[in-house]
């Protein structure tokens, strides 16, 4: 992969990076030279993608953890931390999503979603805001949901889970912006990925044509779309860009 002239190769974790949004994040960041960390539940899946990443001449790192198990997650922020240097580009983009009537959500199945989508990206900066005031730089890109910006009838229990991580990284752009460090998040919508295809195969979501008709664009996106875009604001040249909730959505009306 190239390293683009000008740009300074800094240490990228990617969580979730073992498929989806989260792989394509990896693989933008490794074509602007950074050297990434892929962490993901899925160990496997995330050998895979640093292996890719590494025949096309990226500097990768697989790390197995599970977002919300702190002793884990701190072990795996140490392995990259020897291997690679310290983080300073988060991106944070493992979630789970589940739909469920209001009504028949469990507090076992609520405190699922809250811990693996709004608990874990908290875990997952605490590891990582050290190194970044250490350097007086870093950039976090928070991977959110367009169904925490409009709500969404059967899925109360992400869309609260993924509002919390939008106001967790505003909040974070306001604390940390003294130390040269950025925070933004992307609320993806209509995209193309796995866990979508699961969720149609499921009978919860529309047809991908539905879906598309939708958008005023007139098709769905990419998880490509979304990494392009977090590549960017995890980039030198988003310096002035924090707190903001960048849409990626085709123009879909909220």
């Amino acid at each position: 992969m190239p390293h683009t002239e000008g740009r300074r190769s800094r240490v990228a974790v990617v969580t979730g990076g073992a498929s989806g949004i989260g792989e394509a994040v990896c693989r933008h960041l490794a074509a602007r030279g950074h050297r990434v960390a892929v962490l993901d539940l899925d160990g496997d899946g995330a050998d895979r993608v640093a292996k890719a990443l590494r025949a096309d001449g990226a500097e990768a790192l697989a790390a197995a953890a599970d977002v919300t198990d702190r002793p884990a997650l701190g072990a795996a922020f140490a392995e990259i931390r020897s291997a690679l240097g310290p983080t300073e580009i988060l991106v944070t983009s493992a979630g789970l999503v589940a739909f469920d009537r209001f009504e028949e959500i469990t507090p076992e199945r609520w405190d699922r979603l809250i811990d693996v989508n709004l608990t874990g990206t908290f875990n997952c900066c605490q590891m990582a805001l050290p190194d970044m005031v250490a350097a007086r730089w870093g950039r976090i890109v928070t991977i959110s949901s367009s169904s925490a910006q409009r709500g969404s009838p059967e899925m109360a229990h992400y869309a609260a889970a993924k509002g919390g991580v939008i106001v967790l990284t505003k909040s974070l752009a306001r604390a940390y912006a003294p130390h040269g460090i950025t925070a933004n998040s992307i609320p993806p919508s209509g995209i193309e990925t796995p866990m979508q295809h699961r969720s149609q195969a499921e009978g919860n979501l529309p047809a991908s044509a539905t879906m598309a008709a939708a958008i005023p664009l007139g098709h769905l996106g990419t998880p490509d779309d979304i990494a392009a875009a977090a590549a960017f604001l995890a980039s030198a040249e988003a310096g002035f860009i924090t707190g903001q909730v960048l849409g990626v959505n085709g123009g879909s009306v909220l």
